[in-house]
């Protein structure tokens, strides 16, 4: 790995990316009202959320996300990350969040939609990431 070929600005981007991203597929909309369903959460439980323990937490692990994926990216000898590449390791990375979340959410007695929307927001995520760090070099 090379630390210095990491462009830190993508990065900070990329991370952030997950937020817009999560506020999209999250939304009711989209999957928000399947989401909280399967939660068993209602609106006032969402309102009564710490909301800056919850989106302050999301933003460090959001931005840790994205540093390991630039880490896993970052070039070696006779290896250039680009766009594709970026995206296909986004991709691949976000397979094994979506596996964890699948055993977490079994145990859990989660439902099938529920695994895939959690699942699907995670694997959309990290390829997005991963295309921005690939292609933002």
């Amino acid at each position: 790995m090379n630390p210095s070929s990491i462009n830190w600005l993508a990065v900070v981007v990329a991370g952030i990316s997950a937020f817009a991203v999560g506020g999209i597929w999250y939304s009711r909309g989209i999957f928000g009202n399947a989401w909280m369903a399967d939660s068993k959460l209602t609106e006032d439980d969402i309102k009564q959320g710490n909301k800056g323990k919850i989106f302050g937490f999301t933003a460090v692990f959001s931005l840790l996300m994205a540093i390991n994926l630039a880490m896993f990216l970052a070039d070696s000898p006779g290896h250039i990350t680009d766009l594709k590449w970026g995206a296909t390791a986004g991709f691949l990375a976000g397979i094994w969040t979506f596996c964890a979340i699948a055993i977490h959410s079994l145990f859990e007695l989660k439902s099938w939609r529920h695994i895939f929307i959690n699942g699907g927001y995670s694997l959309v995520s990290l390829t997005l990431m991963g295309a921005i760090i690939g292609l933002w070099r």
